[in-house]
């Protein structure tokens, strides 16, 4: 059981574990002191919580191995399971406009606003700790290396190309950091002003912030779903390992698939002239065997044709770019 929980995705995982702590901190302060902000980020807390579980365990029967009758594999699979936790996402995001427009036509003043500041200070500091974490696991993921402009223009750049789940967990701590941010600014500032009007203002931020995200997700795993073709850098990837092989000219057509985190390869490759037919077959299970030894790439089928003299595969010039 351990080695398989083990496979699932490191980022869901951790997410998951931390928002279910915040979610009990937060709901027994919300409950005591009335708070619409608190009751707002308390949802959001839920909410991640339920979703980043059911995306690790998502994750897992991801990684089960191809059958006869699912010879593909079962990446996809994960795309369902984040699509699933945008429906939540999304129910998540009409209950806390519900109530931050509840409070904002019948203002009421919360109450225990030191242990809200407390609460919401540290929400804040464990969701900004997730963050980092994630943003880790993106470069990890997208074999990135740092640009020139720093770390975060690294994570901006490349989280297109980290797993579902991590860029799942990504947007949904950005959200969560900024809605505990927010949620702090309003308890302060209705404490201090007296107009109680704001924490409801706070608490639909936080409800908008939900919904922008829910859109963002779904659009990415519903093509996800259907089934994209890889980012253009991974399909440079893909062809340098394959004309790496010292007899490969050429590559004269290629497809790379992806399917949750991994890739699906289909090419065809021109070798050298003079070539005998076990030669050449020799040639392309050595390649194929090359592009196994990636760990992202699932299968690969490698079909021969005679080299037509001509450069048919150019690199992508725009460098990473889809």
């Amino acid at each position: 059981m351990w080695e398989l929980l083990k496979k699932g995705n490191k980022s869901s995982g951790i997410a998951a574990l931390g928002n279910l702590g915040l979610t009990i901190i937060k709901g027994i302060a919300a409950a005591i002191s009335g708070s619409g902000s608190m009751f707002a980020t308390t949802i959001h807390s839920s909410a991640d919580t339920l979703n980043q579980g059911m995306v690790y365990f998502g994750s897992i029967l991801a990684q089960k191995e191809p059958t006869k009758r699912f010879p593909t594999g079962f990446g996809r699979v994960i795309n369902l399971f984040v699509l699933l936790a945008v429906i939540v996402i999304s129910i998540m995001a009409y209950e806390t406009l519900h109530k931050g427009w509840e409070i904002i036509q019948h203002p009421e003043e919360s109450s225990n606003f030191w242990l809200n500041v407390v609460v919401l200070s540290a929400s804040v500091i464990v969701d900004g700790y997730v963050l980092a974490k994630v943003m880790k696991e993106v470069v990890e993921e997208s074999r990135a290396e740092n640009s020139e402009e720093g770390f975060i223009k690294t994570v901006i750049q490349n989280v297109k190309y980290s797993a579902p789940p991590t860029r799942l967990v990504f947007y949904e701590d950005i959200v969560a950091t900024l809605g505990a941010l927010v949620a702090l600014i309003a308890v302060i500032v209705a404490y201090f002003t007296g107009n109680y009007i704001v924490d409801g203002i706070g608490t639909m931020i936080i409800g908008v912030l939900l919904i922008g995200i829910a859109i963002k997700i779904g659009y990415e795993n519903t093509i996800g779903l259907i089934g994209v073709a890889a980012p253009e850098r991974v399909k440079d990837r893909v062809a340098k390992i394959i004309l790496d092989h010292p007899k490969v000219v050429d590559i004269s057509q290629i497809r790379v698939l992806q399917e949750g985190r991994q890739y699906h390869v289909e090419s065809y490759i021109e070798l050298v002239k003079g070539l005998s037919l076990a030669e050449a077959d020799d040639i392309k299970f050595k390649v194929s065997e090359s592009l196994l030894e990636d760990p992202d790439i699932d299968d690969a089928t490698i079909g021969i044709i005679e080299s037509d003299d001509e450069k048919n595969y150019k690199p992508n010039q725009k460098n990473g770019e889809e």
